[in-house]
């Protein structure tokens, strides 16, 4: 089957990383010599007026764009997937920051792989976000999405929370710990991985739970259909807890709050160039052993 090739792309990168400006650069010289229409994301068109693209928001990319390319971590692409997902329009990642599970393309490769992308040449996943929503009553506090994560912290407070674990309806615990990492198979490798919970295959349809410093020693990481809706009741009254989504700016909770999660209706659309293999990506990002043979 011929797949689709791109024509209309919006870049994102993060303006004061002199290294994404760089990039950018590079690709927009590249894209250009391609006949590609490019469309810069408003905060990154500020910093190169040189150039004179087109801005838009992300919405608007999403609304006019055949493919957003995205320089920088996965944080960046973090961003871009919780802003793009409802468009389902495909996200490439060009990686300009440190582990790069979801960015692979290294910038010494932007023109040959990213030449490969607009040849047709290219795979494509479809990844979960989540969505959260916390309630006071009847009452809407705050609400999120988030494509590796939602976390439940102490906040700026040194002492542990108190709170209930519901799913679908059942109760499962209620526990004493730093928090509760609620995290899809893309942000297994992320911040939950640090907190003991597993490596989820992409694929999956999963959601996994990690305790964070639990008071007690039988509390272990809970892997759950992805299709779940979980619910965590604040129960603590000393403490006045933290739920964040992909490490952004939180919602601060109170007792009795309810913290609502269950899967987002849109996924990511995230695309690689040929190659890609989730199980190099971790010899290769989480330092795992080579096969006899392959060199020291």
């Amino acid at each position: 089957m011929t797949q689709e090739k791109f024509r209309v792309i919006g870049l994102i990168a993060r303006s004061e990383s002199e290294q994404a400006l760089y990039s950018m650069r590079q690709l927009i010289h590249f894209l250009h010599g391609r006949d590609c229409t490019v469309i810069l994301e408003k905060g990154i068109a500020d910093s190169l007026p040189e150039m004179g693209l087109q801005a838009a928001s992300a919405a608007q990319m999403g609304d006019s764009c055949d493919l957003v390319i995205v320089i920088g971590g996965d944080g960046s692409l973090l961003g871009a997937a919780r802003a793009l997902a409802r468009y389902d329009i495909p996200v490439l990642g060009i990686n300009r920051g440190h582990l790069g599970f979801l960015t692979d393309i290294l910038p010494s490769e932007i023109e040959s792989r990213v030449g490969q992308v607009l040849d047709g040449d290219y795979t494509t996943e479809r990844r979960f976000l989540l969505d959260m929503e916390v309630r006071r009553g009847k009452t809407v506090m705050g609400q999120g999405s988030a494509l590796n994560d939602v976390v439940l912290l102490s906040g700026d407070s040194v002492h542990m929370i108190d709170f209930e674990l519901n799913i679908d309806g059942h109760f499962v615990y209620a526990q004493r710990s730093d928090g509760l990492i609620v995290s899809t198979p893309t942000g297994s490798t992320a911040y939950a991985l640090s907190g003991g919970g597993p490596i989820m295959h992409p694929r999956l349809n999963a959601m996994v739970m990690v305790p964070l410093n639990p008071h007690t020693l039988t509390s272990r990481p809970l892997v759950v259909d992805g299709d779940s809706e979980i619910k965590i009741k604040i129960t603590t009254e000393k403490v006045n807890p933290l739920v964040s989504c992909d490490g952004t700016a939180g919602v601060r909770l109170q007792v009795d709050d309810v913290i609502a999660i269950r899967k987002k209706p849109h996924r990511l659309q995230l695309i690689h160039p040929p190659g890609h293999d989730f199980y190099q990506a971790c010899r290769s990002k989480l330092g795992w052993s080579t096969r006899p043979g392959d060199g020291h």
